[in-house]
């Protein structure tokens, strides 16, 4: 067959990202108090641009459907909230490219207050479409922060990251890494053994541990620690139902100047050029900030929604969500509802919860019937150790068994997991610790 040049016409469709594009998504991410920030700033470059007067109507803050009614008093927390927007200037002053960089900002929302990136690989890399060299270039990013240990996936991970940064990991400290379940354990002969070195290193590299920040991310938390302002109330209504409500008291609302705009209308070209470059931008902050506003409203309604039990009962009642789901409901992309709850909270009677709190996976019933939600089945357990009698600890299987009693379908690693994960000792150290206080 004859090879010859010839023109091809394809059509194929791309997502073009924009600069106004680009804003839109980074106000979405924003929690309000960093939007005031940013929307601040725009007005200080933008002329056209003026914080709108408390009179000024407000952004769309009442939810339809759910309820429309009276606010009562709400509990507030103590948060961090400075520890992200930490990271994401560091990320943005990074050598890498605009795909990496913008990775590493996705992973940084999926950052957990302690700095650690708890969440699965997989269920990361799905929830946001992103391919695994992505997400390791991202993560790569992430671990390269200040301060040392963030983006951890497990302690192991976190003591190797900041004895990198101290240049201390060598084989000897990796092997203890490695063993850490025999340092707990006091198996210090074992462990020595296993490390290749005598007493007196042994006792030096545990110091050099017990130095380290098992979580980073709190040590930020302490230098900045404010009351987390809610994003979203939601209270009953007189009538029974829910009223959903943006926080429009710190919700940034801006107007433009068209008196302004007109004084120039008659300059010269390149006045006019630039009146309207400031035109144009405003008008997209605007819209943008109106879309943002309608885009959290309805994220948190449809939340509400699902999780009324919550709001009427508590922690127990909370159902299984997936922000696909929640996605797939309200007909947008699921990286979307991520930046949407990423940073909020939302105040009801039950306190000040980050959105995120509200998304857990599912615990299969006994019967076959409703599932449980995790963060349901985490505070059973809580609960049930909490009611040890005594001196007496339950361990790991006796907690399935009483689980299985109540129709929740769970294996043990999964409760040693939630158990591990909520700071709880095991059932050995438990009864040791009990133990020790009726000695004393």
């Amino acid at each position: 067959m004859a090879l010859s040049p010839r023109i091809e016409i394809r059509q194929n469709q791309t997502l073009v990202m924009t600069p106004q594009l680009r804003q839109a998504i980074k106000l979405l991410r924003m929690s309000n108090l960093e939007l005031a920030d940013y929307v601040a700033g725009e007005i200080e470059k933008n002329p056209l641009l003026e914080m709108a007067p408390p009179s000024a109507a407000p952004a769309p803050g009442r939810a339809l459907g759910v309820g429309g009614g009276d606010l009562g008093a709400f509990d507030t927390m103590a948060a961090e909230i400075g520890l992200r927007g930490h990271l994401r200037e560091q990320v943005g002053a990074m050598r890498a490219s605009a795909e990496t960089r913008e990775a590493a900002l996705i992973l940084i929302d999926e950052l957990e207050d302690d700095g650690y990136l708890r969440a699965p690989a997989e269920e990361v890399r799905a929830r946001h479409r992103l391919s695994a060299a992505e997400f390791n270039r991202g993560l790569v990013l992430v671990q390269a922060c200040d301060p040392a240990g963030i983006g951890a996936r497990n302690l192991r991970e976190c003591l190797a990251l900041q004895l990198r940064e101290l240049d201390r990991l060598d084989p000897a400290m990796l092997a203890l890494l490695e063993n850490l379940s025999l340092a707990a354990a006091g198996r210090l002969v074992e462990l020595r053994a296993i490390c290749g070195v005598d007493a007196a290193d042994m006792t030096d590299m545990l110091a050099e541990l017990r130095a380290l920040d098992p979580k980073p991310g709190l040590r930020f938390a302490v230098e900045q620690v404010q009351v987390a302002i809610p994003d979203v109330y939601v209270a009953r209504t007189s009538a029974g139902g829910w009223a959903v409500e943006l926080n429009t008291e710190t919700l940034p609302r801006v107007l433009m100047n068209n008196v302004y705009k007109a004084r120039f209308a008659g300059k010269d070209s390149a006045a006019r050029a630039y009146i309207s470059e400031c035109s144009a931008s405003a008008s997209w902050l605007v819209r943008s900030l109106e879309q943002r506003a309608r885009t959290i409203l309805r994220v948190a309604s449809e939340i509400v929604l699902h999780q009324e039990r919550f709001f009427e009962t508590g922690v127990g009642e909370l159902r299984p969500l997936t922000q696909r789901a929640v996605a797939d409901r309200l007909g947008l992309h699921e990286s979307t509802v991520s930046r949407v709850i990423a940073g909020k909270y939302l105040s009801c009677a039950h306190g000040n919860l980050k959105l995120r709190y509200f998304f857990s996976a599912a615990i299969r019933s006994m019967e076959g019937g409703a599932e449980f939600s995790a963060t349901a089945v985490q505070e059973r357990i809580r609960q049930v150790i909490q009611a040890e009698a005594g001196s007496r600890a339950l361990s790991d299987d006796k907690i399935v068994a009483i689980l299985k009693d109540s129709g929740i379908d769970i294996a043990r690693r999964t409760v040693a997991k939630y158990r591990e994960g909520m700071g709880i000792l095991s059932s050995v150290e438990r009864r040791r610790l009990k133990t020790g206080f009726a000695k004393a």
